[in-house]
């Protein structure tokens, strides 16, 4: 079983190559994941945004959405979104707190219909993380912390994720979505990977 450790600040992450499990992440298994493809590599990272109810933080409801168990009664914006089957690897909540629901050996349903570099169907390929956030509002101290921390180990894990292949979900879905939108500072974040 390989392990590599990543160390920035003090803090540590690991990710375990048998499991595909980040250390020190709070693991959810969700039912939103398949195989991914014999041979595919994994070579890139999205980092996506959301907030449940939308421009709202904290409470269950992004875990029971990427568990399939968000109730539609507590929120009109519920009922549109309850049958989505989605989930990212990881979460990471205002406060920093990291939480994982599907393995890096499986493909999450994070990119839906994406492209990058003329390369379709992106979940085959990367691995997805959401920040709890929305594209108008700042994102964290510990947030962007903590995201340094995890991207670090990831690319210590899978050589092949270079900055220049960390992307946001906006860039491999053009039109279709935003995230993590303008309030994403991609400078701050990419001067502490260095």
């Amino acid at each position: 079983m390989r392990k590599r450790n990543i160390s920035v600040s003090g803090a540590e992450r690991q990710v375990d190559y048998a499991t595909g499990r980040m250390r020190g992440a709070r693991q959810v298994p969700s039912p939103h994941c398949d195989d991914r493809p014999l041979g595919a590599p994994i070579d890139l990272l999205v980092i996506h945004g959301i907030s449940l109810p939308p421009g709202e933080f904290g409470g269950p409801w992004i875990e029971q959405l990427f568990l399939g168990r968000l109730p539609t009664e507590v929120h009109a914006y519920f009922a549109q979104i309850a049958g989505l089957k989605v989930a990212p690897h990881l979460l990471i909540r205002r406060d920093g707190e990291l939480v994982q629901f599907v393995t890096f050996r499986r493909r999450a349903w994070h990119a839906g219909a994406s492209v990058f570099e003329g390369r379709g169907a992106c979940n085959d390929f990367s691995i997805g993380i959401e920040l709890e956030g929305c594209d108008e509002l700042p994102y964290t101290d510990a947030q962007y912390a903590e995201l340094a921390l995890v991207t670090c180990a990831l690319m210590e894990a899978y050589p092949e994720i270079t900055p220049a292949r960390i992307v946001g979900h906006a860039d491999i879905a053009p039109g279709r979505k935003t995230d993590p939108g303008p309030a994403f500072d991609w400078g701050r974040f990419r001067r502490r990977l260095a």
